[in-house]
């Protein structure tokens, strides 16, 4: 596979730190995970594979749909902008969706680093026929223009948002930078649903739901992206520093060039790719509150998945 431009660059620019004698290389940026169509499905896949898809996705589900009722009462019956933040394809904005068709008028507008993604949500929700969909420049970014995507969505009838930030999305970036720019980005009386999981301190079950070989497969891309072939490098999962590791530990010495430079990977070397942030729910309680003052969280029953409803 041909090296990708900005992924050996991320590599360059990070190089490595050392855990005692290992080399930790740390690529582990969610805007590397969907750089192509084939990324982008290979994430869509894996969120079937049956242990993510038992303890995130219908963790999740559960969550909202026991709580819909409550929370679609606090939102009330004016229009509304249903910002989809990392929006996939679309199936977590759904439930809201079809709740609200034919109660309130709504706009949807799904925001998300990959284009791919961002059209399989437009093309979903267009099948539902319940509102206006909103595809403009701002559909394809990485949350860093939502202050202007939420003012423009709010001209005309439309004067409040819902924003969406569901799947674990926020478990993929430091949380006070994430916090901070959606609610800088929220007027009063904007909502924001949030969807995470907890550290229920079962290390073993979190680390068993992201230990699949679908993940291996979505992430074999990246690594190949910087010239390794899956002989060369063995995936791994640890639960470390609050937070599920994904990474690759490389099997055999080996250099990889690319515009005029070099790269040594040595034989124990791991390339960090992926990281999902977890937080017990004390702690998550307290972050949802330091951003907000209307806050009400809705736990799971076996207390590792948390969907936490604020206002500005």
């Amino acid at each position: 596979m041909q090296v990708n431009d900005l992924i050996f660059k991320e590599l360059i620019k990070r190089g490595y730190s050392l855990d005692g004698k290992t080399r930790i290389w740390n690529i582990a940026d969610s805007k590397l995970w969907y750089l192509t169509p084939e990324q982008a499905q290979g994430f869509l896949d894996l969120e079937q594979g049956e242990d993510y898809k038992k303890d995130v996705i219908q963790k999740e589900i559960d969550l909202i749909k026991f709580n819909i009722n409550e929370v679609l009462k606090k939102i009330g019956n004016k229009p509304v902008n249903i910002i989809d933040l990392g929006c996939g394809d679309g199936k977590k904005a759904v439930l809201f969706v079809e709740n609200l068709k034919g109660k309130i008028k709504l706009r949807y507008c799904p925001i998300d680093i990959s284009s791919y993604m961002v059209e399989k949500a437009l093309d979903k929700i267009k099948k539902i026929n319940a509102g206006e969909v909103v595809k403009f420049q701002w559909n394809i970014s990485d949350f860093e223009n939502l202050e202007n995507v939420a003012n423009l969505l709010r001209m005309s009838d439309y004067k409040s948002n819902l924003f969406l930030l569901l799947g674990n999305t926020l478990g993929n970036f430091e949380i006070n930078e994430l916090l901070y720019e959606i609610g800088s980005s929220m007027k009063k009386g904007d909502f924001l649903l949030i969807g995470n999981g907890l550290d229920n301190r079962h290390y073993d079950d979190i680390v068993k739901s992201y230990n699949d070989p679908t993940f291996d497969d979505w992430l074999m891309n990246i690594i190949g992206q910087l010239g390794l072939e899956k002989k060369d490098v063995k995936f791994g999962v640890r639960f470390k520093n609050s937070r599920v590791e994904m990474y690759y530990t490389i099997l055999n010495d080996r250099k990889i060039s690319f515009q005029d430079k070099n790269v040594y990977f040595a034989k124990g070397d791991q390339i960090l790719v992926c990281v999902s942030y977890k937080y017990d729910e004390y702690d998550f309680r307290h972050f949802m509150r330091l951003y907000f003052g209307d806050v009400k969280v809705y736990v799971s029953k076996d207390k590792s998945y948390a969907l936490a409803m604020c206002q500005k």
